[in-house]
């Protein structure tokens, strides 16, 4: 544990906490804010949750990733200098953003906020890259929690602040205030040291074939279809819960304030105590078993809401329906961030993690539209008992793979 704790006094864990908040700014802005401001145009339940299908380019980063991995910019490095260069451009297109109406120019909107949502996901390529470059090995979960603590700070910068503002300034002046935040990783990228000197690939062809080649030679076909599974389904609880989180609160009385205080001010420091918590754990009981208990745990916590949803609106409901909600998910998303960055090579990083978290993303961009369908079908006290199943496809996965996913499972 001694050895956990001095981890944390290290330079690049506060350049990292900064660089997860440059990472999860931009994603509310693009999602849950982004749905707020719908609902408020009068867009439907279904409407909304197909609007989770503007987050693809996070789908689909792996594409151009190789990029990344094999071109260098002409200053601050192979990961640096990219890093910086996608945090001007989402300053510009966030401001961009702000200049369409949801109800008047909603095709505008969207068309931006893809733009948001591609930039946003260039930038998580190579700052994926750059952590998982820096990090040891006993670094993992350490490193894995103080990025998800940035990230979550990020998000409620651009989601409970956001929503906040919203109910006291119009959305256009909202967004235009979001952009300056990115500045704070700009500061980070400047103010971090210089990156380990790992060979690129030679060529763009090496670039886009060798990491998968290699993951394949390392884990054979049977490893790498459960592997590659569970990185799909590990997080599908969160995901169903997170699709319809703010439209539900909403729906059943709580104002946006309400909701920016407790559902992401509460939801912050919720996650933060379970990230670290979730670190402390993955270093005492190890990876594989943590995966186990935090899956677990991510499922059974989506029965809050079904509570919360059967009670009525209430504070101390709201206050423990989130709390229990996103301590679990702060646990589940640190064990699932140290497993994907245990998995990469430092040589084809970014590529490699691009492709792990392409993938994660797959089940929270699509269940978008179902959980909305399912939502106005079964009624949201259903909705959330039956999406609390969803942990199961992963512990199986988990079950069945475990000779594959660590070198040391016990």
């Amino acid at each position: 544990m001694e050895t956990y704790l001095k981890v944390f006094t290290q330079k690049k864990m506060a350049v990292l906490v900064l660089l997860g908040f440059s990472s999860g700014l931009p994603l509310a802005l693009t999602f849950g804010t982004l749905q707020a401001m719908f609902k408020d145009a009068g867009m439907s339940l279904s409407e909304i949750g197909a609007v989770t299908l503007i987050g693809f380019p996070y789908t689909f980063k792996f594409l151009w990733a190789p990029l990344f991995d094999w071109f260098s910019p002409p200053f601050l490095g192979r990961r640096r200098g990219f890093i910086l260069i996608t945090q001007l451009a989402l300053i510009g297109a966030i401001v961009l953003m702000a200049r369409f109406n949801p109800t008047t120019q909603s095709g505008l909107l969207i068309l931006s906020a893809v733009i948001v949502a591609f930039l946003s996901a260039s930038q998580d390529i190579v700052v994926d890259g750059y952590r998982s470059d820096v990090l040891e090995p006993h670094e993992l979960g350490a490193g894995a929690s103080v990025f998800v603590l940035g990230y979550r700070i990020g998000m409620l910068v651009s989601g409970a602040f956001a929503l906040i503002l919203s109910d006291h300034l119009p959305w256009s002046t909202v967004y235009t205030l979001m952009a300056p935040f990115m500045i704070i990783g700009i500061l980070a990228v400047l103010w971090s040291g210089p990156e380990p000197k790992i060979t690129p690939p030679r060529t763009l062809t090496e670039a886009v074939v060798s990491p998968f080649l290699a993951f394949f030679r390392e884990k054979g076909l049977q490893g790498t279809v459960l592997l590659l599974s569970l990185i799909i389904l590990y997080k599908l609880p969160d995901a169903f819960a997170g699709a319809m989180t703010t439209p539900f609160l909403m729906d059943i009385g709580f104002a946006k304030t309400d909701i920016g205080v407790m559902n992401k001010g509460l939801g912050l420091l919720a996650t933060i105590v379970g990230g670290l918590f979730g670190g402390a754990i993955l270093a005492g009981i190890g990876l594989y078993r943590s995966l186990w208990v935090f899956g677990i745990l991510q499922g059974v916590s989506n029965l809050v809401f079904t509570a919360l949803a059967l009670a009525g609106p209430s504070t101390l409901g709201l206050f423990l329906a989130v709390g229990i909600e996103n301590l679990s998910g702060g646990m589940g998303s640190t064990a699932f961030v140290a497993l994907l960055m245990s998995l990469t090579q430092r040589q084809y990083s970014a590529t490699q993690y691009a492709l792990f978290s392409s993938l994660a993303s797959i089940t929270s961009r699509v269940i978008g539209p179902v959980a909305g369908s399912l939502a106005e079908t079964l009624h949201f006290p259903v909705f959330y008992a039956v999406s609390s199943l969803g942990m199961i496809p992963g512990l199986v996965l988990l079950w069945m793979g475990r000779r594959y996913f660590l070198a040391h499972p016990e």
